[in-house]
């Protein structure tokens, strides 16, 4: 079977504000030449409001690779999440909530995901209404990252979210913040319908990488993460997968 290597460049946590325009592009440039696909994960605005996204999208006009992506928190703040999708759209970044895509042979699903904890520390539905929806988000998270996982049929797949699946690539930040930083719920999908590799942002003082219960890695991608962890490298995780020629493979329809 012939198979060829596709790059995955991914990057979470750009928090592009008013005063960041010319400032991301230089960084992203290189990316035309050492990626196939830019993975963004979430936090792409600061507050989330139009004109940041505006920004970016002008930011984003340097890459030539196909672009996918979810939004995070942050893109929520404003209320105008839905514009922000639209912006970033129309600049050629495929948003993912809940969705499945495939970009080179390689199926993608992506979701925003939630907070909630890990292990014995997640929140469970028990008590005051209020607690019941707020898990309730978490649990429908997880539901529409698993919607997205089911409709995969590629050879190769990846996940992308902007909290964190697992507990240990957050480890770094404090750890009384550790239930804000993602939900285990979001790992169970993963376990029902394999991927290879998990991306993920938000946790800016986590740990680089590190692997669900079934062994797949996972990578968080934060902006300030990598420019910590890597200040000698560009400021995005590469990767690279193998998948079967364009003739070989089975795909998704993309969106879904």
């Amino acid at each position: 079977m012939t198979r060829r290597t596709v790059r995955i460049a991914a990057v979470g946590d750009l928090h592009v504000r008013k005063t960041s325009a010319h400032l991301l592009a230089p960084h992203l440039a290189t990316i035309n030449e050492v990626a196939d696909m830019l993975v963004l994960c979430g936090d792409l605005t600061d507050y989330g409001t139009v004109e940041e996204a505006q920004i970016l999208a002008k930011e984003l006009t340097i890459v030539r690779v196909p672009m996918v992506g979810v939004l995070g928190n942050h893109d929520f703040h404003s209320g105008a999440e839905t514009q922000v999708t639209d912006v970033l759209t129309k600049a050629g970044v495929e948003i993912l909530d809940g969705d499945a895509t495939e970009i080179h042979g390689i199926g993608i699903a992506g979701v925003k995901g939630f907070v909630g904890g890990f292990g014995r520390g997640t929140l469970g539905p028990w008590g005051e209404p209020m607690i019941k929806r707020f898990v309730q988000e978490a649990i429908d998270e997880a539901l529409k990252l698993e919607a997205a996982l089911q409709r995969l049929r590629t050879d190769r797949k990846i996940a992308i979210m902007h909290y964190s699946p697992i507990r240990e690539t957050v480890e770094g930040e404090p750890a009384e913040i550790f239930a804000f930083c993602g939900c285990g719920r979001l790992e169970e999908p993963l376990h029902r319908y394999p991927v290879d590799v998990v991306f993920h942002g938000h946790a800016h003082h986590g740990s680089p990488e590190g692997r669900t219960e079934n062994g797949t890695p996972v990578y968080n991608v934060a902006l300030p993460l990598l420019r910590r962890a890597h200040p000698d490298k560009p400021p995005f995780r590469l990767i690279e997968l193998d998948v079967a020629t364009e003739s070989e493979t089975t795909t998704v329809n993309a969106p879904i």
